[in-house]
């Protein structure tokens, strides 16, 4: 029996069986995952055991990759990473050995946000791989960035066409103040790129929400009492039930999703439990 993608009853993602990540994947395969990425926008694929450099093979199917945001940045103090994780790696963890955090983001929640918008370019898609995870908690939510903007009401949408949003670079999903920043006074003064709150996706055309984290969120050329207004609408819409969907995690579980027409958050999980995922991205467009 050949690959077999299935839809998930919820606003976006399917799953994709009878597949081994870890060997190569034939042009046929590698063609079905695409066009059903682009559709469903995530898409999982469980009982994976890939190495790193596997995880990277798998990856660089669908495009160039991406440096996580650490080399990105080039943080002073580094991402606290091991010297043997390649650079293109993303470590996602809780775990502290010999005194040192070997990953990012720690077991709180991770609010929501896409990947590295913080940057010109951001990445189109990341893929994450589940090597061990709590008992409970730490499940990642993802949106659909099509319905929530098809969901927004007309007079809402009008008060956003051609407005862009600055996309925090200074703190984390979790909330943290990145090495080598400081606090600003509001959200209107934060650093980070500006990029359309309606983007096109360059493959599909579909035009999508393109938001920034919330809490350091700002609509360019709005006073910043009415941009938060505005924000808050926008964001009592997104979070309704019709447009998330919520993955449990299994350990060996692969998740791949598309940066540039969805948000995803992590709850809080036990932070004496272990939790380490190590995350892939490719390269993307300048929002447009």
């Amino acid at each position: 029996m050949g690959l077999q993608i299935w839809r998930l009853d919820a606003a976006l993602g399917a799953t994709v069986s009878n597949i081994d990540l870890s060997r190569p994947l034939d042009a046929g395969a590698v063609a079905a995952v695409r066009a059903a990425w682009l559709e469903h926008i995530v898409l999982v694929f469980p009982d994976q055991d890939l190495t790193d450099r596997q995880l990277l093979d798998f990856t660089r199917y669908f495009g160039e990759l991406e440096f996580p945001p650490s080399k990105l940045l080039n943080y002073s103090q580094g991402s606290g990473q091991k010297a043997d994780i390649p650079l293109e790696i993303n470590v996602i963890s809780n775990v502290i050995e010999d005194g040192k955090k070997i990953g990012q983001l720690g077991a709180s929640e991770a609010k929501w946000h896409t990947d590295t918008p913080f940057v010109e370019r951001p990445p189109s898609a990341s893929v994450l791989h589940a090597l061990e995870i709590p008992p409970h908690g730490g499940n990642t939510s993802f949106m659909n960035m099509y319905a929530v903007l098809e969901g927004l009401p007309p007079p809402l949408r009008a008060r956003i066409e051609g407005r862009y949003c600055k996309h925090d670079v200074s703190h984390t999903s979790d909330g943290v103040l990145r090495h080598d920043y400081d606090e600003s006074k509001d959200a209107s003064e934060c650093p980070g790129p500006l990029h359309p709150l309606i983007r096109t996706h360059p493959e599909t055309g579909r035009e999508a929400l393109y938001l920034g984290k919330r809490a350091w969120a700002f609509i360019e050329g709005l006073p910043l009492a009415e941009s938060e207004a505005v924000l808050d609408e926008i964001w009592d819409i997104a979070t309704r039930p019709e447009f998330l969907y919520e993955h449990v995690w299994t350990q060996g579980d692969i998740v791949m999703w598309d940066n540039r027409c969805a948000m995803h958050r992590r709850e809080a999980f036990d932070a004496s439990a272990r939790r380490i995922m190590h995350r892939s991205q490719l390269q993307g467009d300048v929002p447009a």
